[in-house]
C-alpha cells in the first residue's frame, strides 16, 4: 500500500503499565502541537476511551469509532471528527475495542489493520502533521497495531519505584515489531511523568533512567500537577483548562522538543 504523501509523523504513546500518564500525555502533547500550528489527529486505541472523554467526545458522539476504522467499516471522513481544540481531531473509542483481540485473531493481516487504514489515499486530504495513538495499558494486538503503524514510540514513565522494571518487556516488544513488521520503528523518547522535584525518589528515578537510557530520555519532565489531574473531568486538555499551569507549560516544552527531534533545524529556535 502506498505511503502517505502528507508525511504525517505517526507516534504511538505506549506503556503496558496503567496509571503512568499515557492518556494525559497523548491529549496534552496533541493540544500543545496543535497550539504550535501543527495539524494533529489523535487515535483513541484504548477501549476505556479516556482520551475521547478527555477531549469532550461523549458516548453519544461515538457512533463511528476506532474499531470501525480498523475493521474497514468506516472511511476517514466518517471516523475523524474535530475537537474543541483548533487543529486537533480525534477518532474516538468505545468498549467495542475490547473484543478486538478475539475478533481479529482469524484475520491474517490483523497486525497491519491500523497501518493500512492510515495509509489509504483519503487520509492525504486531511494533511495531518502528527498522528498520536493512545495505546491501551497492555501489550495486546491493539498496541502491536499501533507499533506496526507508527514511525516511533513515546514511552511515558512514572517517576516512582519499579518504574524501569516494566520497561524491559515494552522494549522487547518494540524490538520484535522492528524485526518482524516495521523495520523503521524507533523510540522517539521516554518522558518522565508525575515528577516531584521535592521528592528524592523522583530524582533517583530520573538519574537511573538517564543513566540506563541516555539520550532516549526527553530533557523535559512532566511535573505532578493538580491541573493535569483535574482537566479530564472538565473534558478538556490542561492547556485549555489552565493554560499557564506547570503541567501545561511542560507539555508545550515537550512538544517543542519533539518537533526539534523530528526537524533538527528547529533546535536553533526552540
Amino acid at each position: 500500500m502506498a505511503p502517505m504523501t502528507n508525511a504525517a509523523r505517526i507516534i504511538a504513546v505506549a506503556n503496558q503499565k496503567g496509571g503512568v500518564g499515557k492518556t494525559t500525555t497523548t491529549i496534552n502533547l496533541g493540544a500543545a502541537l496543535a497550539e504550535l500550528g501543527q495539524s494533529v489527529l489523535l487515535i483513541d486505541l484504548d477501549p476505556q476511551g479516556n482520551a475521547s472523554t478527555g477531549l469532550g467526545i461523549g458516548p453519544q458522539m461515538r457512533a463511528v469509532t476506532t474499531y470501525d476504522f480498523l475493521a474497514g467499516d468506516a472511511t476517514p471522513d466518517e471516523a475523524i471528527q474535530p475537537t474543541t481544540v483548533p487543529r486537533l481531531s480525534i477518532i474516538p473509542a468505545t468498549t467495542d475495542l475490547s473484543s478486538a483481540d478475539i475478533e481479529l485473531i482469524s484475520n491474517e493481516k490483523r497486525s497491519f489493520l491500523l497501518h493500512d487504514a492510515l495509509r489509504q489515499l483519503p487520509m492525504d486530504r486531511f494533511g495531518f502533521d502528527y498522528i498520536l495513538i493512545d495505546c491501551p495499558p497492555s501489550l495486546n494486538i491493539l498496541t502491536v497495531n499501533a507499533m506496526v503503524a507508527a514511525h516511533s514510540v513515546i514511552v511515558p514513565l512514572q517517576s516512582e519505584f519499579f518504574a524501569l522494571e516494566g520497561l524491559s518487556q515494552l522494549m522487547l516488544t518494540i524490538r520484535e515489531v522492528r524485526q518482524t513488521a516495521n523495520t523503521s520503528l524507533r523510540i522517539a523518547g521516554v518522558v518522565l511523568t508525575m515528577y516531584d522535584r521535592r521528592n528524592n525518589l523522583s530524582q533517583q528515578v530520573e538519574a537511573d533512567a538517564r543513566e540506563n537510557l541516555g539520550a532516549l530520555v526527553f530533557t523535559t519532565v512532566i511535573p505532578r500537577n493538580v491541573r493535569l489531574s483535574e482537566a479530564p473531568s472538565f473534558a478538556m486538555p490542561a492547556l485549555t483548562y489552565d493554560s499557564q499551569s506547570a503541567g501545561s507549560q511542560a507539555y508545550r516544552q515537550l512538544a517543542r522538543e519533539l518537533m526539534a527531534k523530528d526537524n533538527p533545524q528547529l533546535q536553533k529556535v526552540s
